[in-house]
């Protein structure tokens, strides 16, 4: 991954974007020595942000097993057949 200071973002935005644009490549900004931020191209936050909604609810459903909170096949079929009318 590349790594630029915070200073190159501010003289060089326009590049760095360019640069996001045709790698897709994260672009980890520093600040003082220390990781501040990452940039990342528009295409890739929004996989990613579809790729965590669907890793939460995974996460929702396994502690709903893990709690009891499950229902049989027919159960389930009712609730979808009175939810879709």
């Amino acid at each position: 991954m590349r790594t630029e200071l915070v200073t190159t973002l501010k003289r060089q935005a326009t590049e760095l974007l360019a640069d996001l644009e045709r790698d897709r490549e994260p672009i980890l900004i520093t600040q003082h020595g220390l990781p501040s931020a990452y940039l990342v191209d528009v295409q890739s936050f929004d996989a990613m942000q579809r790729r965590m909604k669907l890793l939460e609810g995974i996460a929702r459903g396994e502690r709903a097993v893990e709690e009891g909170r499950t229902l049989t096949h027919d159960q389930a079929k009712d609730r979808l057949g009175r939810w879709l009318k």
